[in-house]
């Protein structure tokens, strides 16, 4: 597949390491521009963009930045991704590290992922927001391991989300369907599955011992 990568931190890199072993065709931006990424591009055989031109062509984007800056991304984002796309979004909200008081989750109570959906124009599949970026490259297991992990992937496109749990699979992890974007609040920081490193049964077990009440670290 094409998938394009936009943030370039410690999801957005290993993703990119990755897949790219896998032999799909990686483009990956980042807000400082491609000429800043060629580490990355030498060692992995990625392309570097700008975030105007990481969906072009793409059949699956992720969307790897911090919450805060999600707005700021450019209008007209999506031009160009075959029809059908679907969206990852791996961010989380951390108000008093590092994005500040926002309005649309403490106030309007939508979920992080519905906020970012939002302000994207489209709809997304929460996913990675809870793993460890060094997990996407050391703790990928074959099908049926004792040991493989599963995450928590939530949507409410079922097509989308197939398309990603797909690419999950193929990447080394099983993945366990926590509902649509309104019960994403089941995989937001400091909830039971955040960072787990447990297979379909703790995992589903986790989501279901989630509480929706904001942990009081966790508001702005």
């Amino acid at each position: 597949m094409k998938i394009g990568i936009i943030g370039a931190g410690n999801i957005g890199g290993n993703l990119t390491r990755r897949l790219t072993a896998l032999g799909h065709e990686v483009a990956v931006a980042n807000s400082r521009g491609p000429e800043t990424l060629t580490a990355l591009v030498e060692e992995t055989g990625a392309t570097a963009v700008t975030v105007g031109e990481a969906a072009r062509g793409a059949e699956i984007v992720v969307v790897t930045i911090p919450f805060k800056n999600v707005p700021d991304l450019p209008a007209g984002l999506f031009d160009g991704a075959v029809p059908g796309f679907a969206v990852i979004d791996t961010g989380n909200y951390y108000p008093r590290q590092r994005d500040g008081r926002i309005a649309g989750v403490e106030d309007a109570g939508l979920t992080e992922s519905r906020w970012t959906e939002k302000q994207l124009g489209h709809p997304v599949i929460k996913a990675f927001n809870g793993t460890y970026a060094q997990d996407i490259l050391d703790r990928h297991r074959p099908a049926g391991a004792a040991d493989r992990i599963a995450l928590p992937v939530a949507g409410d496109d079922e097509a989308a989300k197939k398309a990603v749990r797909d690419l999950i699979e193929e990447l080394g992890f099983d993945t366990v369907d926590s509902g649509g974007l309104d019960d994403s609040w089941r995989q937001q920081p400091d909830t039971p599955v955040y960072g787990l490193r447990e297979g379909v049964e703790g995992v589903t077990r986790a989501l279901a011992e989630a509480s929706p009440e904001r942990p009081e670290g966790f508001r702005g």
